[in-house]
């Protein structure tokens, strides 16, 4: 299936993309795509619902808001320098030995057609196009055989970062992670049965019509069976949980000279079976 949420934001109703392209209001439903969804299996019990309820669903009519794919979850958790090329565009001189952990504040999250928000006063606001996991039960240290039967399934991240924020301020990478916006994360929540390879999947970002990333999740340095099974060590993985798996080259802080976001500027990028996203940056406003 491929789950979507719709409407104004943090107001977001539950949705779905049927294989011929019709949308459906699942508002009647009763549940939104959060963590007890996906602790109750929610996957399963919407699929055996839609069998006998979709004829009396309201088909959407095109024009309405993507929300974030799924509801805030209990954490955001990244993994820096994933793909070999990006890590040397970032100035490091040998990749990394084990996964490079970070987290990203929730309040992050938006839509995948928002507008991005410059923060005050920033010069280095940039991009990086990933492909993110969504758990969809609870793993406390999951073997890497068995890592794939805890994800519920798929979606896209543009994990938008201020590097001034992130390389000069501290080096915590979270102050450069977590702005309001920086999070776009859909359209869909494509689960897991539908994705037959997630680590070949082509993904891409353009920056005001130019191709600037293109690469496969193919090319990553940690897969996505280790990093379930690598984080579920160190912390229990809940239920609508993300882990968004890093960006290839291409980014704005590897450029020579370097490139980042001003007002105005519009991304658009998409992974393979995923779906795509577009947003405009705006400058920040007091409000």
């Amino acid at each position: 299936m491929k789950l979507f949420r719709f409407g104004a934001f943090e107001q977001e109703k539950p949705g779905v993309e049927l294989s011929d392209g019709t949308q459906l209001d699942l508002s009647s439903f009763g549940e939104d795509y959060n963590e007890a969804f996906f602790a109750a299996d929610g996957i399963n019990r919407l699929a055996a619902w839609l069998e006998t309820n979709q004829a009396s669903c309201p088909v959407l009519a095109s024009g309405f808001r993507f929300g974030s794919a799924i509801a805030r979850p209990s954490k955001i958790i990244c993994i820096g320098m994933n793909y070999a090329k990006h890590a040397y565009e970032s100035g490091a001189t040998e990749l990394p030995a084990e996964p490079i952990i970070f987290f990203k504040a929730t309040s992050a999250l938006c839509g995948p057609f928002d507008e991005v928000v410059i923060p005050r006063g920033s010069e280095k606001t940039d991009w990086e196009v990933e492909l993110a996991v969504v758990i969809g039960k609870r793993a406390s240290y999951v073997n890497e055989e068995e890592a794939m039967n805890y994800v519920a399934g798929y979606t896209i991240h543009n994990d938008i970062s201020e590097r001034a924020y992130q390389l000069e301020r501290g080096g915590q990478w979270v102050k450069g992670k977590s702005n309001d916006t920086f999070a776009p994360m859909g359209p869909y929540l494509v689960t897991a049965d539908e994705v037959a390879e997630p680590n070949n999947l082509d993904l891409w970002l353009s920056l005001n019509g130019k191709k600037i990333q293109d690469s496969n999740t193919s090319d990553m340095i940690f897969r996505i069976p280790f990093l379930v099974s690598y984080l579920s060590q160190f912390m229990s993985l809940l239920p609508g949980d993300v882990i968004t798996t890093g960006t290839p080259a291409g980014v704005g802080l590897g450029m020579k000279p370097q490139v980042y976001l001003k007002p105005g500027d519009v991304m658009e990028l998409g992974i393979e079976g995923l779906g795509q996203q577009r947003q405009e940056t705006i400058a920040w406003q007091a409000k």
